[in-house]
């Protein structure tokens, strides 16, 4: 995901001032160098398919934000740092000018990487003075643009640890991003079904903090009785479906889905290996065995819910999630964890590792809610020109940043992708 070109609104009551802003701007631009320190230049240069983008143009493309929508708009006298950059780092927005090919960034061997790290030093050392200068008038004006830039740059800081972790997964030594960690204690226990009383209920955002547009209106919607299960399902389970003869079933699988098992010849998660010492799974730690008790990652929506038909069960739907997690804390494992997978269980009661882990799928597709109407220009471009033929995700992963989520976040991608921490949770009608 990449930020539009927004038309700046007056700050809603109760919107960080500058001053906040400003600290929290120079922690989310430190996280992002923290989390490219490992990686080489060659790491940083890689793009290993289409879907992904090298390190280097997440360093740039979140830099060009703030120079193209900020900087050059607001702050006197500024000269842009290098008239290439605009048509380089743009992503996907018309309404910002044309830009170089998505799947070609790879090829992008100039700007070297001392350049790139010139320009975030020159869009930092410059965004420091428009925060410290600007009147007050415009600072309410441009700090939710502002703060957007910043989640922006959140969800590419998770997209900078899944590419590189696709790319290392072609390199035939499976390198490691990082050393390996042992999981906390964790005991996966039976996958109990927690009962919801459905009805009318309220879902959405309304405030107060930050949404993306696409996370409101909130509404109404009805509810039957559900049952959610416990805790997402685990690597074990998933095996089970496999010794079943789950990638082999036609009957299990929306035909989409069977069409693409077929064509690309799934036969487990992405990522998963098997040799004479059983199963291994690429991670962000090399090749490690797979762990029976944490939850299954890196499956697509087609996968998700042929497991689900084959467990006599189904996806959650995007509200049913919702409702179901309203009062559970915003914690779990994400990023600051160090643990850079997901992990077992806890053990404890109620809804388990709802945050962090695994994104999990919803039968929802992504659509507006009612009443939802992207905004005027270019910052409609952000969510609402992609609400087709996509599946919305829900909690977050092992990668998201911390301070990131929320109860409303809806995450959404195509229904046959799996290079992103995506898993899942059942439920049944009650």
């Amino acid at each position: 995901m990449s930020l539009p070109h927004p038309e700046p609104s007056p700050a809603p009551s109760g919107a960080p001032d500058l001053t906040d802003l400003s600290e929290r701007y120079a922690q989310v631009r430190a996280q992002t160098e923290a989390l490219a320190a490992p990686l080489s230049p060659e790491d940083r240069q890689v793009q290993s398919m289409p879907d992904a983008s090298p390190t280097k143009w997440h360093q740039a493309h979140t830099t060009w934000f703030f120079e193209t929508f900020l900087l050059r708009p607001h702050l006197a006298g500024y000269q842009v740092f290098d008239a290439d950059f605009g048509y380089l780092f743009n992503s996907y927005y018309e309404a910002a000018g044309p830009r170089h090919a998505r799947p070609e960034r790879g090829l992008l061997t100039r700007p070297t990487l001392a350049r790139v790290a010139d320009y975030r030093a020159h869009i930092d050392d410059a965004m420091a003075t428009l925060m410290a200068t600007v009147d007050t008038a415009t600072g309410r004006l441009i700090a939710p643009l502002i703060e957007l830039g910043l989640h922006h740059e959140q969800q590419h800081q998770e997209l900078l640890l899944t590419d590189i972790l696709h790319a290392f997964s072609c390199n035939p030594v499976a390198p490691a991003y990082a050393p390996f960690r042992p999981s906390p204690t964790g005991d996966a226990a039976p996958a109990a079904f927690l009962d919801f009383p459905g009805g009318i209920v309220a879902i959405g955002h309304a405030g107060p903090g930050f949404a993306f547009d696409h996370e409101g209106p909130r509404h109404e919607v009805l509810l039957r009785p559900y049952r959610l299960a416990r805790r997402p399902v685990t690597n074990g389970e998933w095996r089970e479906f496999m010794a079943d003869g789950g990638y082999r079933r036609p009957e299990l699988w929306l035909s989409d889905g069977w069409a693409t098992v077929q064509r690309a010849d799934w036969r487990a998660p992405l990522y998963w290996r098997e040799d004479g010492r059983g199963w291994q799974q690429m991670s962000l730690a090399g090749l490690v065995d797979v762990d029976n008790l944490a939850p299954v990652a890196h499956v697509s929506f087609y996968e998700a819910d042929a497991f689900a038909t084959w467990a006599g069960r189904r996806l959650p739907t995007e509200a049913e999630w919702e409702a179901a997690v309203a009062e559970v804390p915003v914690a779990g494992n994400t990023v600051g964890s160090g643990l850079l997978r997901p992990a077992p269980a806890a053990g404890a009661d109620g809804l388990q590792q709802i945050y962090g882990d695994v994104w999990e799928w919803t039968q929802s597709a992504y659509r507006p809610y009612p009443g939802y109407r992207a905004p005027a220009g270019a910052v409609g471009e952000y969510n609402g020109k992609f609400m087709s033929n996509q599946m919305v995700l829900r909690g977050g992963s092992c990668a998201t940043p911390d301070g990131h989520l929320r109860a409303t976040y809806r995450n959404f991608f195509y229904p046959h992708q799996r290079w992103q921490f995506s898993g899942l949770r059942l439920a049944e009608d009650a």
